[in-house]
C-alpha cells in the first residue's frame, strides 16, 4: 500500500514536470521577459495564452493530463465546467468535452459556461446563470496568479445558485493570496520570481523594453 501511494505521488510529480517542460518548449511559459500584467505590476514570468490557444492540440493534450490529476469522485460530481474568457473559457470547454469521454454513457452530459469581462470584473450572462443554478461547478483557468479571478468567478456561481466543487488550472504561480474556499488542482507549479509595482520596476529603470508578442 505504501509503495502504491509513493508511486502515485511520483507519477503526479512526473506529470507536473513533463507539463512544465511542455509549456516552456511550446513557448507558453515565458520566463525571461519584462511583462506588464495589466494589474499595476511587472515581472519576469508570463503564461502566454495566445501561444497556448494557437494550436488546439496543445490545450487538448494539457487538458487530458490535467484531468488525470482530478480525483475520480470529483469528475463524477461535476455538472458544469466554467472559466473566464479567453484562455480559461477555452480550457473549460475542452475539459467539459473530454470529461464526458471518461464517464458512462448513461451519465448526464457535462455543460460549459464562460465568464465575460476582464481584470476580475467578470460577469455571468443570465443564460448561463440559469443553467448553473442547482449544479456542481468546476472552475477552470489557464493560470492562477493571485487567485482573485477564481474568487470572483466562484462568487458569481454561488450567486446564481450553483456549488463550486474545485478550482483547476494548467499552471499555478504559487503566489495566490485568496482562494475560492475549495480544493485547487494544478497541472504544473512554478514559483515565479518577484513581481514589482510599476513605479518600482527595476527593468523599467534599466530601460528594458516591455515584452510584446
Amino acid at each position: 500500500m505504501a509503495n502504491d501511494v509513493l508511486s502515485a505521488r511520483n507519477s503526479k510529480g512526473d506529470l507536473g514536470k513533463q507539463a512544465l517542460d511542455q509549456l516552456q518548449r511550446f513557448e507558453v511559459l515565458m520566463r525571461n521577459g519584462h511583462f506588464d500584467y495589466g494589474n499595476g505590476f511587472h515581472g519576469r514570468v508570463y503564461l502566454n495564452p495566445h501561444q497556448l490557444l494557437r494550436h488546439p492540440s496543445t490545450i487538448w493534450r494539457l487538458a487530458q493530463d490535467l484531468l488525470d490529476r482530478v480525483p475520480g469522485q470529483l469528475l463524477e460530481q461535476t455538472d458544469v465546467v466554467a472559466g473566464p474568457v479567453v484562455g480559461g473559457a477555452l480550457l473549460a470547454h475542452t475539459l467539459a468535452g473530454l470529461l464526458d469521454g471518461r464517464r458512462a454513457l448513461t451519465h448526464p452530459p457535462c455543460s460549459f459556461a464562460p465568464f465575460g469581462g476582464r481584470n476580475q470584473d467578470f460577469v455571468l450572462r443570465d443564460f448561463y446563470a440559469h443553467h448553473i443554478s442547482g449544479k456542481r461547478v468546476l472552475l477552470a483557468d489557464d493560470v492562477r496568479n493571485t487567485g482573485k479571478t477564481f474568487a470572483r468567478c466562484a462568487e458569481l456561481v454561488r450567486k446564481a445558485g450553483g456549488t463550486v466543487v474545485a478550482t483547476i488550472e494548467i499552471y499555478d504561480r504559487l503566489e495566490a493570496i485568496v482562494d475560492a474556499g475549495v480544493p485547487n488542482i494544478a497541472l504544473a507549479e512554478y514559483k515565479a520570481p518577484e513581481n514589482f509595482p510599476v513605479a518600482d520596476c527595476p527593468m523599467c529603470k534599466a530601460g528594458e523594453p516591455v515584452s510584446t508578442f
